[in-house]
């Protein structure tokens, strides 16, 4: 089943997801020129802060704890030396474009947790041949939104119903590297019916999916219990989902790609 991913410093968002299945909690330290690079988007800017990451690891006891930093920068080895001492599991690298970044990433890491390779720039395309030869990576999400917006496409979703996505996939995946892609909302909801979002990640074979803020859209934060049934009743519905979808035919999954072209179209329309 996919790896569910949710974004969030808060601690009783954080211990929902973690008690119904969430496999990793997310804290995003990200800030550098990513202001410049969404403006004026609906997107959203993290207000996590550096000491998110010991709270949260101090909390967790399943879930593992994903941190993305910023890109390769000349502060790079403090803050990625700083979340590792705070017991991050997993650390991202977004918006690399060559392979020397993800050398000296994956160099400062050090073998001391896992990393992850955020491909979300074109450059990052079009060296990703080079980039797969880097020794030591361990995983890939594909960040559609910025992704999109570097490729100068209307619409995130129109990299999977273009093929894009499909070629990207391939090529990590040939080389024996999970690859995880974009995010997802509740089921039955979403511009784009995420049923057909999960059905894609099925298609193409995919490893994990972050939980978007749509997911947590509608719910009651008047307390703990009324937060972990809300992830419990949604996080229960993708797993059912998951469950119908990995016996599903080849048929059935071009069927529903042709659905996703189709709506993708009216939506960019």
């Amino acid at each position: 089943m996919l790896k569910l991913m949710y974004i969030t410093n808060n601690i009783n968002f954080a211990r929902a997801a973690e008690e119904t299945g969430v496999d990793r909690i997310f804290i995003d330290l990200e800030t550098l020129n990513k202001k410049e690079r969404q403006k004026g988007r609906n997107t959203f800017i993290s207000t996590h802060k550096a000491e998110d990451v010991a709270i949260m690891r101090s909390i967790l006891k399943k879930s593992q704890l994903l941190v993305r930093v910023n890109p390769i920068n000349e502060l790079s080895e403090e803050e990625i030396n700083f979340v590792i001492d705070k017991g991050a599991d997993i650390v991202m690298l977004p918006m690399f474009k060559s392979r020397g970044e993800v050398e000296k990433f994956i160099d400062i890491i050090g073998g001391r947790c896992s990393n992850m390779l955020l491909l979300e720039h074109v450059e990052a395309v079009k060296n990703l041949d080079d980039v797969l030869k880097t020794p030591g990576i361990d995983e890939f999400h594909i960040g559609l939104n910025d992704l999109h917006i570097s490729m100068n496409r209307k619409f995130m979703f129109e990299l999977i119903a273009d093929g894009t996505v499909d070629e990207i996939t391939n090529k990590i995946k040939n080389k024996g590297f999970p690859v995880g892609i974009g995010g997802m909302s509740k089921l039955g909801t979403g511009e784009l019916p995420a049923d057909l979002i999960l059905a894609e990640h099925y298609r193409l074979k995919s490893n994990g999916v972050i939980l978007s803020r749509g997911f947590t859209d509608g719910i009651d934060i008047s307390s703990y219990d009324s937060i972990k049934k809300h992830f419990e009743t949604n996080v229960k519905k993708i797993r059912e989902k998951e469950r119908i979808l990995v016996n599903e035919s080849n048929t059935f999954f071009s069927e529903s790609h042709e659905r996703l072209k189709n709506k993708v179209m009216q939506i960019i329309k």
